[in-house]
């Protein structure tokens, strides 16, 4: 009996490889992974007493948030490390910390 092997390969990246890009002063984005449809994987890492300037609307899809490290707050509540948030599309937050965080980002519609 022959067994077929599979043909799809994973991808892999470290987030000490990626280009860094900084977003704002003190908070930088650092791409891991981009997928059909526009889907992508970030590294964000935000120093202590750092805010987003604007708000951050989700479009055209949602955005999931992984608290890597740190204390995450959305403009409303803070998230310790650990911590999952789903923000569907559409929605907005304006994202800061007080004592800095790295979060992990997956846009599965881009």
């Amino acid at each position: 009996m022959t067994r077929e092997r599979n043909t799809l390969v994973c991808e892999w990246s470290t987030v000490r490889d990626a280009p860094v890009r900084e977003l704002f002063p003190g908070i930088r984005a650092r791409p891991l992974w981009s997928g059909a449809g526009g889907a992508k994987a970030y590294v964000l890492e935000m120093d202590a007493n750092t805010c987003w300037e604007g708000v951050d609307v989700h479009e055209p899809g949602p955005e999931e948030v992984f608290v890597v490290s740190g204390v995450f707050n959305d403009g409303d509540r803070d998230h310790p490390a650990g911590s999952f948030i789903h923000a569907p599309a559409g929605s907005s937050h304006v994202p800061q910390t007080r004592t800095g965080c790295t979060l992990f980002l997956f846009y599965p519609e881009g």
